[in-house]
Parts: C-alpha cells; sequence; structure tokens
C-alpha cells in the first residue's frame, strides 16, 4: 500500500505539472482504483483545517460546531464517492468504461495536489495581503484546480478538451449539490 500512495503523490505531482506520464507511476487497476482512496485520508487534515479557517471568521452556531463537523464529513466522504460513481456511465457512454479506474486513480491523487494549493492559500490569506492580491491568488487557485481535473481527464480518458470540461463541470455540479446538502444537515 505506502508503494501504491508513493507513486500515486509522484504521478499527481507530475501531472500537476501537466505532464501526462504521472499516469504511468499509478496503479490503474481496479483494485488500484479502490486503493488510490487512500487519498482521502491523506486530503482529511487540510479538509479539516480549511473548515477551521473558514469557521474562524464565522459567528460559532449557538449548539457549537459537532452538528456542523458532522455535516462537513458527510458531505467529504459524498464528494469522494459520488463523482467517482456518476461519472462511470457517462465515460461508458464515450466507450471508455475500461479507462475508467485510471480516471478515478488519477482523479484522487490530483485531489492532493489541489488540497496543497488550498491550504497554501489559506496560508497567505491569513497574513492578509491586499484584497487585490488575495482575490488574484484565489482566481488563480481555482483556476489550477480546474485545469488540472481537466486536463487529467484528457489524459487518463484520451477524450476531447470538450467532454474533458463536461466532467469538470459534473464534478462542480455535484459539488455545488453537496455543499447545498451538508448546509441543511449542518442547520444552516
Amino acid at each position: 500500500m505506502r508503494l501504491a500512495i508513493t507513486a500515486g503523490l509522484l504521478g499527481a505531482l507530475l501531472l500537476g505539472r501537466g505532464r501526462a506520464e504521472g499516469l504511468a507511476l499509478m496503479e490503474t487497476t481496479p483494485a488500484g482504483a479502490l486503493r488510490s482512496f487512500a487519498a482521502a485520508a491523506i486530503c482529511l487534515p487540510a479538509f479539516l483545517g480549511l473548515r477551521v479557517f473558514a469557521w474562524a471568521t464565522m459567528e460559532m452556531p449557538p449548539a457549537g460546531l459537532l452538528r456542523p463537523l458532522a455535516a462537513e464529513l458527510t458531505g467529504y466522504v459524498y464528494g469522494w464517492v459520488l463523482f467517482a460513481l456518476v461519472c462511470l456511465p457517462v465515460i461508458a457512454g464515450w466507450g471508455r468504461a475500461a479507462l475508467w479506474p485510471r480516471f478515478v486513480v488519477a482523479w484522487n491523487w490530483i485531489s492532493v495536489m489541489q488540497y496543497l494549493v488550498q491550504i497554501a492559500l489559506a496560508l497567505v490569506l491569513l497574513a492578509g495581503p491586499p484584497a487585490i492580491l488575495a482575490q488574484g491568488l484565489t482566481l488563480a487557485v481555482v483556476g489550477y484546480s480546474l485545469w488540472l481535473e481537466w486536463f487529467m481527464a484528457r489524459a487518463a480518458l484520451g477524450i476531447s478538451g470538450g467532454r474533458a470540461t463536461g466532467l469538470v463541470v459534473l464534478d462542480l455540479a455535484l459539488g455545488l449539490f453537496i455543499a447545498g446538502f451538508v448546509q441543511r444537515l449542518s442547520g444552516g
């Protein structure tokens, strides 16, 4: 398992630099796809850290943070699982079902890169840069995260840019759905 994690992280680092050969390092079998969900455990501290940063600027709910934390963790789990499942029929419809494990592996591991840049941004924002710089950096991080998912989808599935864009939009739509679900669960 340690070797699969190392290979996944190295592959994600290469993908994050726009190098499709990062896929060759990853274990892209169906069993590897299942093991790649270890990325969720690796990203959990970053996810919790980002939630703490967000909550630090908000008024605490009268009942405390237990319910919002449980809601966020529920959304976190759904976020990791739903997209992988929902995109399967889409990918199969394109005649790429055999590449779905490879896509899932790469999608899981690039999430580590996306969380790293989000944490870096959060730390910079804590320093209180001028608003225009904060907005520019935020836009750059969002743009990089979207590009990375798009690039990975094209490379992992061998699909057009339009289809890769469709997968990114699907992921964003599911993310918005889950965010609404989390808000309702947390009592907000």
